[in-house]
């Protein structure tokens, strides 16, 4: 998903972190199971999520298309 965003939509690192360490706070809070998940599988998604918006950023500035 970040990987479409950075490369189509908005490329603003500061909202990047926004969103997604925000929607990682609003699922400790949500009564949901689908959010129910362990320190270390956030923390993973934090890291994907970055490594998708980066590469997303990557191929957008260097023109690579699919």
């Amino acid at each position: 998903m970040w990987f479409g965003v950075s490369r189509y939509i908005f490329t603003n690192w500061y909202l990047f972190f926004l969103l997604s360490v925000g929607w990682e706070i609003l699922e400790l809070y949500l009564p949901y199971e689908f959010a129910i998940e362990e320190v270390e599988n956030k923390i993973s998604d934090l890291i994907v999520n970055t490594i998708g918006f980066w590469l997303g950023l990557k191929f957008s500035k260097t023109g690579i298309e699919n």
